[in-house]
């Protein structure tokens, strides 16, 4: 994806003009931008704890209470995230623009609620229960990746009317 070029107009290959204006009137729109740099505030202080807990072996509750933390946030910003895309695509999940980062997004969530699973359940020990975390990070990090570039993408694009002359 990205901007096609016709002469001067630039063309919005991410929304239509009508999504583009749907996505400005969602009140979801607002909500992920407050929680997605919550999310990764949580993200860098758990991965720091969990970190921590693997090197040293210290500092087990606070890491794991700190992944916990970091999964009911994503929760929220996944939830509130299916309330936008219908917002704006009118579909909950997998909307053109976003296939593959919801893609990714299960798999993130699917990793992040094997993290609870092994926590509550104690299949795993502590070690175990932290390397689980620490992918289902490195997940997240892909994830946001993928929508820091659309977001990126997002800003770089305007309709065509929006263009200085």
């Amino acid at each position: 994806m990205g901007q096609a070029h016709a002469g001067p107009e630039t063309v919005d290959l991410l929304y239509t003009p009508e999504e583009r204006r749907r996505r400005d009137a969602s009140r979801w729109t607002l909500v992920q931008g407050i929680l997605a740099p919550l999310q990764f505030v949580v993200f860098i202080v758990s991965a720091i704890l969990v970190w921590r807990c693997l090197e040293t072996g210290e500092g087990a509750f606070a890491a794991q209470l700190s992944v916990v933390l970091k999964t009911l946030v994503l929760y929220a910003i996944m939830v509130t995230g299916a309330l936008w895309e219908r917002d704006v695509f009118g579909r909950y999940l997998f909307a053109r623009p976003f296939f593959w980062e919801d893609v990714v997004s299960m798999g993130v969530i699917f990793l992040h609620t094997a993290y609870l699973a092994v926590l509550v359940t104690g299949w795993l020990d502590l070690r175990g229960q932290m390397i689980v975390a620490l992918v289902a990070y490195a997940a997240y990090v892909v994830n946001a990746a993928q929508f820091l570039r659309k977001f990126r993408l997002a800003r770089q694009t305007r309709p065509a009317a929006a263009q200085p002359l």
